[in-house]
Order: C-alpha cells, then sequence, then structure tokens
C-alpha cells in the first residue's frame, strides 16, 4: 500500500518547517500548525490528537539527521508487506519493529513510560486502543529499569483509536498504554519506531 507511505513524507517536510520555526514559538502557535490540514496525493497526514507537538518539533530540531533516516525508512518501505520483524534504521539512534498479534482487554495492558527513546507507533491492518496521560500525575507501580528503558505506572488518561493513516508518538513525558482490544479488531500488525530523546 503506497499511498499512506507517501503521506510520510510531506508529513515530515511540513515538521521541518514547524521544527525550524518552533524556536521562537509557543506551543499554541506550533499546535495551530500541525492542525492545518496536510495532503499528498490525496492522503491526509492525521497526527493523533495526544501528541506534545512543542516536544515533537523541539525534537526534531535537535536530532534532525537521525529523524530524517526514519523519514526515508518510512518513504522506502512498504509496510503491508514487511514481515515481522527487527529492522535498523540508525544503529542505537533508531531502530523498528513489526509485530503482529492479538490486542488485549484493557485490565491485561498496563501504563508505562521510557526514558532513553520517543515511541513512534504506527498501526498497518486493523486497529487498536492507545491511551496517554501526563506522567507527572502517575504513581509509580514498578520502578524504572534502565537496562528495559521501561517503568510502569497507575494513572488514569484518555484513549484513543488507533487506526491506520494516524500516528502516535509517545515521549519521556507520556505514561502511555497501548494494544488495547477495541470494537471490530481482535489484533492489529503494528509499526513501532525508537528514536533517542536529545535534550
Amino acid at each position: 500500500m503506497k499511498k499512506p507511505l507517501l503521506a510520510f513524507g510531506l508529513f515530515f517536510a511540513v515538521l521541518l518547517v514547524a521544527g525550524t520555526s518552533a524556536k521562537a514559538q509557543t506551543k499554541a502557535d506550533v499546535d495551530k500548525w500541525f492542525a492545518q490540514p496536510q495532503y499528498i496525493h490525496g492522503v491526509k497526514v492525521v497526527l493523533a490528537p495526544s501528541t506534545n507537538t512543542a516536544e515533537f518539533a523541539k525534537q526534531y530540531r535537535l536530532n534532525k539527521a537521525v529523524w530524517e533516516k526514519v523519514h526515508d525508512f518510512l518513504q522506502h518501505t512498504n509496510l503491508d508487506s514487511l514481515p515481522v520483524g527487527k529492522y535498523p534504521i540508525d544503529g542505537t539512534n533508531a531502530f523498528a519493529s513489526v509485530t503482529d498479534n492479538p490486542t488485549k482487554p484493557y485490565a491485561q495492558t498496563v501504563w508505562e513510560s521510557h526514558r532513553k527513546y520517543i515511541d513512534f507507533q504506527y498501526v498497518i491492518q486493523g486497529a487498536e486502543g492507545m491511551a496517554v496521560a501526563p506522567l507527572a500525575s502517575a504513581k509509580v507501580t514498578d520502578p524504572y529499569n534502565d537496562a528495559k528503558d521501561v517503568a510502569h505506572y497507575d494513572v488514569e488518561g484518555t484513549q484513543y483509536t488507533a487506526n491506520q493513516g494516524v500516528f502516535f508518538l509517545f515521549f519521556p513525558s507520556d505514561a502511555h498504554r497501548v494494544n488495547i482490544k477495541v470494537d471490530g479488531a481482535e489484533h492489529d500488525k503494528k509499526l513501532v519506531i525508537k528514536i533517542n530523546v536529545v535534550e
């Protein structure tokens, strides 16, 4: 399926402009920019409403070379036919994995966050629920594990449905909960790209 992949190209082009100009902008200014509809070959690019766009623009600006390699991977990869597995992008700076698994009832999923890597999550086929909450309001249930780059929490958040064409980004300030079963979808094929955090 080529059209959704083409959408990534314009999305990153828009991000480059927004990220470059975000130095002197407020979060509201950046949000307004990202809210403008963007199309390529008739395909609308949709950024999940949970995304911290100011942080997105900042991370892209500070780590542009790595984000461009992520963009190249997305532009030149047919995700529909990509087998389950792990894929290098830029050493430990960015790497991808494709899974094809059943989704789970909400109670069987967990809240988590990462410190070293940003999660870029995209449902290729099927659907799942993804929830997000501010890390600042979360209660730690499992302390941070440096080797696994993960901590777990108890928190109330907002759940969204992740379908094909919607891109989710989870930053270190986001507690997130994924792989949640939604009506009409028992499993999904999903791409997760880990992108290192730059301060």
